[in-house]
């Protein structure tokens, strides 16, 4: 059975020519009777399709976000300039609103416009909570996904659905959407 190793748009080398070239299409090999592809081939626009073997990423972890590389993201909170603590008082957190921060100097990150957070601040709590639990549910999401592959025939069927949910979740994180006015036109 084989998986993708590289995805669509992807930059990589073509160790056969020795050039630099993108991804245009994954070509999984399928046979009758089989859930998984028997082998994965990549068109990269040189004339014929190559194996996993014969392209290099551009980086060695491209695709692949090791333990720890997402960093240590955090719900910080800011001082709303428009409301004082006490204009705010039905809020969780009177006179102030939530910031995820993504980046170890706090500068990139999430925010909300003060205006949706005084709509509904609970839901917005609530979602910077799960903003900042993003990275350890992508640790869990990858584990299972890894063990799905590795010990499909000890697994029960539950950990066997959960992992392909997992993989289909992290596909969605690592594939390069398509451009929005091609598939409109495409429709």
């Amino acid at each position: 059975m084989a998986k993708a190793t590289f995805h669509k748009n992807q930059k990589v080398f073509v160790k056969p020519v020795g050039t630099w070239a993108i991804v245009e299409r994954v070509s999984p090999q399928w046979v009758k009777g089989l859930d998984e592809p028997l082998k994965v081939l990549y068109d990269v626009g040189l004339g014929r399709e190559f194996s996993a073997a014969e392209l290099v990423p551009d980086r060695p972890d491209q695709g692949h976000i090791e333990d720890g590389a997402l960093g240590f993201w955090r719900v910080l909170r800011v001082r709303n300039r428009l409301k004082d603590g006490s204009e705010g008082a039905d809020q969780p957190f009177p006179g102030t609103f939530p910031v995820v921060a993504t980046d170890e100097k706090n500068w990139g990150g999430w925010r909300v416009p003060s205006a949706e957070y005084d709509r509904d601040p609970e839901k917005v709590e609530f979602q910077a909570r799960m903003i900042e639990a993003t990275p350890h549910l992508f640790q869990i999401a990858k584990t299972l996904a890894r063990q799905l592959h590795e010990h499909t025939d000890d697994l029960p069927l539950e950990m066997i659905e959960l992992g392909k949910q997992a993989e289909t979740v992290l596909r969605r994180i690592h594939e390069t959407p398509a451009d929005p006015t091609s598939r409109k036109a495409a429709e």
